[in-house]
């Protein structure tokens, strides 16, 4: 663009200074203009500014809107540039702009549609809860709307999933947004992407274990919230699977504190007392839906679980687990457990498991007071 402009200005001067002695005062009034159309506000500045387009703004009323915020000296210094172009489609939304910037390259952005994208980055086993904060962070929308918008039973009809829950079903990826945008929006990219995400193949896999897409998603978010890395999750999804294969209650211990107001952990002994649809310890199979929105590797989890005879599994103090297949097991890996974070984990190193010695048994979970570590 800028080329553009300083070529036909430098024409204009040439052919002056051919045809005219007043050549020098028409190179002075062209080169003078030229700057008045295209210098910037203010060539030292050092911060920019965001500035939104509204849809349907004329290219006059989006001029307008530069001017006030003190971008260009005047709207229609955009509109000449504009025509000397040949276009005049300023797209709708949020730019970044900076006075240092001169009126073509601004006008270049505003024709081009450059927007500015706000990061929402919604993690794997982060709850729907939690998306509002996220969303405001960004500069987005606010928490309320977002709140709002996940409530909205018309909006979750239409979805098309099989819940009267949002949760389970936004999947977790780094998401770009420009305002303005509506927070239905939000949460229909996170739905497509979730569909995107859901592999051919997966719904013939689903009715083979006997299961639906929602029991596989309310499953893989346990599976998520227990696993300590992806490498562990099928093996994590074996230990439940082979819980309800045997009648046994998955005991669960993020199930028990699902939905409770502001919680933070740890888990303790008093919330898997809580009378809850959701805690695994007091209901048998899986719950009502899923305790957080879980990613692909934990969905692949539970439709490829590992093949194991284990029953238990305890965090060993490295954010991994120690699996075992029967009670006397698991009582040494908790004791090892234990010992290892008491004493700090090279002091018990060359121990083996199955050299430590339990003082004190477990319950049949491998609960203690604080459960985060073992089931």
């Amino acid at each position: 663009m800028t080329d553009k402009v300083f070529n036909f200005f430098r024409f204009i001067g040439k052919g002056a200074l051919i045809l005219s002695p007043i050549a020098v005062i028409a190179i002075i009034a062209f080169y003078s203009l030229s700057n008045f159309l295209l210098s910037p506000m203010n060539p030292d500045a050092k911060s920019s500014v965001l500035v939104e387009v509204p849809p349907g703004s004329s290219f006059r009323q989006a001029s307008k809107i530069l001017e006030e915020q003190g971008l260009v000296r005047k709207w229609w210094i955009l509109d000449i540039l504009s025509r000397i172009k040949g276009k005049n489609t300023i797209h709708a939304g949020e730019y970044e702009l900076s006075p240092a910037m001169r009126s073509d390259q601004i006008l270049e952005m505003l024709l081009s549609g450059k927007v500015f994208m706000r990061k929402i980055v919604f993690k794997e086993g982060q709850t729907i809860s939690e998306l509002g904060g996220l969303v405001e962070a960004s500069g987005l929308l606010t928490r309320l709307e977002i709140n709002q918008a996940l409530q909205d039973a018309e909006l979750i009809s239409k979805s098309g999933i099989e819940s009267n829950s949002f949760e389970g079903y936004l999947f977790p990826n780094t998401y770009l947004f420009s305002r303005p945008t509506e927070a239905k929006d939000v949460i229909t990219a996170m739905i497509v992407e979730g569909e995107k995400r859901w592999k051919k193949g997966y719904d013939e896999r689903t009715k083979g274990i006997g299961m639906t897409r929602h029991e596989v998603l309310t499953f893989a978010s346990i599976v998520e919230k227990e696993s300590g890395n992806a490498e562990e999750q099928p093996t994590i999804a074996s230990v439940f699977y082979n819980r309800l294969n045997a009648k046994w209650p998955l005991q669960s211990d993020p199930t028990a504190v699902y939905g409770l107001p502001g919680f933070k952990g740890p888990i303790r002994r008093k919330h898997l007392e809580i009378d809850s649809p959701y805690n695994t310890y007091k209901i048998r199979g899986l719950p009502p839906g899923p305790i957080c929105n879980p990613g692909e590797s934990a969905i692949r989890a539970v439709l490829y679980p590992a093949d194991t005879t284990y029953m238990y599994f305890v965090a060993d103090a490295e954010g991994g687990h120690i699996f075992s297949a029967n009670q006397k097991e698991h009582e040494r890996a908790v004791e090892f457990y234990r010992r290892r974070k008491a004493l700090g984990i090279k002091a018990v190193e060359s121990l083996g498991i199955a050299e430590v010695e339990t003082e004190t048994p477990v319950a049949d979970s491998g609960q203690n007071d604080s459960m985060e570590t073992s089931q």
